[in-house]
């Protein structure tokens, strides 16, 4: 039996795309409806069968039971106050925003019926046409329910993310956020710095190391320049931190203190180890 009648879906990338394949696949609603403002991502998420229905029309989710916003940070707060005026008042909705402490705040003054959803899932690529109905399965899907969160959309919310393949934990915004500035915006931050940084007569001697440490640099810069204006507080924080390190390091090359290098290669490997 399906949790939902019918679950729209605003914004049809690789995230919304990819829920729109696993909530078919996982029978999880017996209507999908997807929302984009390109024509060319409504037909390609048509001729996938990614949704059932595909529209610029935010009207058609007047009588859904699930909304997902699944748009970059800055989109998902624009969109949020005209989706409040179409959607029934029994209506569940969530987002799937990489940052949640200015989200959560604005949806829930809006919504009642809201709960934030960051599933940590997904690639540097970009659009419908990398959606996968597996990209979900064994992943990390947080949400942040407050106070103000009513039980029942707790529990259904949760068992929507498990029907897809996700395990589910529970962070307040303000944690996420910090935590996330460490494990995803700071990594994804220095990525792009160190692809900046890089000559480009240089290039043509980039070593897999270089590919792999900056692959997240190919991912959407207006997607993370929204997150990283959306989380500025807990990235510069981390930041701090980052080079209290790299001063560190340094201290230790320009004094020449080798094995004291080498014990913090190897406490930094043993933590690194225990992602395998």
């Amino acid at each position: 039996m399906s949790l939902f009648k019918k679950i729209g879906i605003v914004g049809i990338g690789l995230i919304g795309g990819s829920l729109g394949l696993a909530i078919k696949r996982y029978s999880v609603a017996k209507e999908v409806i997807g929302v984009s403002r390109s024509q060319n991502t409504l037909k390609e998420a048509l001729r996938r069968k990614v949704v059932d229905i595909a529209t610029k029309d935010l009207n058609i989710l007047k009588d859904v039971d699930m909304v997902i916003l699944a748009t970059p940070v800055e989109t998902i707060k624009k969109l949020s106050p005209l989706v409040c005026k179409i959607i029934k008042k029994d209506s569940i909705l969530t987002d799937v925003g990489s940052t949640k402490r200015e989200i959560v705040l604005k949806l829930e003054s809006l919504f009642n019926n809201y709960i934030g959803s960051h599933p940590l899932a997904g690639s540097q690529n970009r659009g419908v046409n990398f959606a996968d109905a597996e990209i979900f399965k064994n992943s990390l899907c947080i949400l942040t329910p407050t106070k103000n969160t009513p039980s029942w959309v707790l529990l259904k919310t949760k068992k929507f993310w498990q029907a897809i393949g996700a395990k589910v934990d529970f962070l307040s915004p303000s944690l996420h956020d910090h935590i996330l500035a460490y494990t995803s915006h700071l990594p994804h931050l220095v990525a792009f710095i160190f692809c900046e940084l890089l000559p480009s007569k240089y290039l043509k001697y980039c070593a897999s190391s270089f590919k792999d440490m900056t692959r997240v640099a190919l991912s959407s810069p207006q997607l993370w320049h929204d997150i990283f204006i959306s989380n500025r507080k807990e990235i510069l924080s981390c930041l701090d931190k980052f080079k209290e390190r790299i001063l560190y390091l340094e201290n230790l090359l320009s004094q020449n203190k080798d094995k004291e290098i080498l014990i913090f290669l190897k406490k930094s490997q043993r933590k690194r180890k225990k992602l395998l």
